[in-house]
């Protein structure tokens, strides 16, 4: 899975904002190469980024990263 691939995604749900965990799940990869993915594409500037609050178990509220495309 590369960073391509990634990109890719992000392009064809456009309209969503995905985490990595939600991205990790629909390209049927693990959770820490898509994290990496993401990390390189955002130093870049190649994706837009917000941080949130969300509910991940059985850590409790954490900081999630959400995603979209940049147009």
């Amino acid at each position: 899975m590369s960073q391509q691939d990634v990109y890719d995604l992000l392009k064809k749900y456009r309209e969503k904002w995905l985490n990595a965990r939600e991205i990790a799940n629909l390209l049927n990869s693990s959770f820490n190469t898509v994290v990496g993915n993401l990390k390189r594409l955002r130093k870049a500037g190649i994706i837009l980024f917000k941080r949130a609050y969300q509910i991940v178990e059985p850590a409790g509220k954490r900081v999630v990263y959400r995603l979209p495309f940049k147009n």
